[in-house]
Parts: C-alpha cells; structure tokens; sequence
C-alpha cells in the first residue's frame, strides 16, 4: 500500500494516480465523428497559429524588424545558425522554410501542453510525431536517390571507404538498420516518449495537489497536496525546457537526414 493511500484512508476514497486511458484516450469531440478528438483539433489549431505568426512576420517585412517580425527573425537566426547550417552548409537557406516549420510547428504542439484548459501535448499521441518524422524520411530517400545515385544512396551508407573488407561483413547492415530502420523510429519515438511522460508527470502531482487540498482535505494529506502543487510547477518549469528541447532535437535531426543526403558522409 502507498503513503499516499495511507494518507487518504480516512477519507471516504482513496487516491487514485491517473492511468494512460483516462489521459490519452479521449473521446471524440462531436458524437460519431471518431477522428475529430482533442488531439486532432490541436494540431489544426497549433497549424494555423504558426502559419498567422510567419505570416504576420513575414509577409510584408520591413528592413528595420519591429513586433511580430522582430520575434519571428530571432527565431528565424536561431534555427538557421544552430539547425541548418551545422548540417546543410551553403544549402541551409534553401531548407530553412522546411526548418523553420517544423521547429515552430512541433514547439507549439509541445506547448500547448501546459497552456491553461487546452493541457495536451499533440506528439503525445505517436501518430503526429510520426508522420512528421516519415515526411523527413521520405524527403531524406528522394534526395539521396537524387544526389547519390540508387544504387550509391546505398554504397555511401553501408560502405564507407578506408575499411578492412571483413569489416563490411558486420558494418553493412548494422548501417543499413540503423539508417533506414533505426532512424526515423527513434526520430518519432523520442519526442512521443518525452512528451508522454512528461504529461504523465505533471498529471500525477497536479492530481495529488488538488486531492489532498481540495477533494480530502486532512491534516496528514495537506503537506502532501502542497508538495504536490509545488512539484506541479517544478515539472512544468521543466517540461517547458523540455518541451523546447525536443523541438530542437527533431529539427536538428530533420537537417541532419537532409545534409546526409544532400551530401555523402564521405
């Protein structure tokens, strides 16, 4: 039995942490259309907010940036000085639209996570993070076919040069897994798996919090609802570093597939 139970057991009920179903399998938002659901309308609405902002930005710039453009240019350095051009070179302008939406657009569905009554990270559900991550992937193939050849795409990836040729034995298909299979699993993976736990996390305390302050109040359970609601605002802290990081990450990744392509490693 857990101390938090223990703390509840004069109450008539007992605490209950919340469980995956209850966060993350929500009910549709209009009665028998099943694919219009929370998520859904997230990732709509997180869309067109970042299409408003480049829009707003960008539209009609001006030499001097004020306001929305000045924002937007920050954002814009940033994604181009620590994404793009680390991996793209002389070819990172030509990718920073692609870059820049896919930072913008997986932050803001990070965001809304912990923005009051919306409270749901879209690439907490694996179907968003995927497809972003296939888009990348199928836009890393064409680009490699293109560039390198079919058949180079595939030499420069599991054969690099230099190399005792027993050592292909082993090294050719651990390069291919880990290229074509390994990779955009784990591009999708590590930002649903962040984003999900984080969630979780946050659940949990902000329940504790508001059970043992609010729902059964009692003198042992009150330290533990404010430890709860103090430990809320920790991880949101946090998760919004997180949150911020994972965007990052998946573009940086995104920069790093296209740069591979764009351009053998050896």
């Amino acid at each position: 039995m857990s101390a938090l139970t223990v703390l509840a057991a004069d109450d008539p009920g007992q605490f209950q942490a919340p469980t995956p179903a209850e966060l993350f399998e929500l009910p549709p938002i209009i009665p028998g259309v099943d694919w219009l659901t929370k998520p859904v309308l997230l990732a709509v609405l997180s869309s067109i907010v970042v299409i408003g902002f480049m829009w707003s930005a960008f539209a009609k710039p001006q030499i001097v940036p004020r306001g929305v453009q000045n924002v937007a240019e920050i954002g814009y350095t940033f994604v181009r000085d620590q994404v793009a051009r680390p991996f793209l070179g002389k070819d990172a302008d030509r990718w920073m639209g692609l870059l820049l939406s896919i930072f913008f657009l997986v932050w803001v569905w990070n965001v809304v996570g912990v923005v009051p009554l919306l409270q749901f990270p879209v690439p907490s559900h694996i179907a968003f993070p995927i497809v972003l991550a296939l888009t990348v992937y199928i836009i890393k193939l064409y680009l490699g076919f293109k560039h390198q050849g079919f058949f180079g795409y595939f030499k420069n990836m599991m054969f690099p040069p230099g190399l005792p040729k027993f050592i292909y034995v082993l090294l050719a298909p651990i390069e291919f897994l880990s290229n074509m299979i390994i990779a955009p699993f784990t591009h999708a993976v590590r930002l649903f798996a962040n984003m999900f736990a984080g969630h979780m996390l946050i659940a949990f305390f902000s329940m504790v919090g508001f059970w043992f302050l609010f729902e059964h109040l009692t003198p042992l359970g009150a330290p533990i609802g404010v430890a709860g609601v103090v430990m809320t605002i920790i991880m949101t802290g946090f998760e919004l570093f997180i949150m911020f990081l994972q965007a990052f990450l998946f573009a940086m990744l995104a920069a790093m597939y296209i740069g591979n392509s764009l351009h053998a490693e050896h």
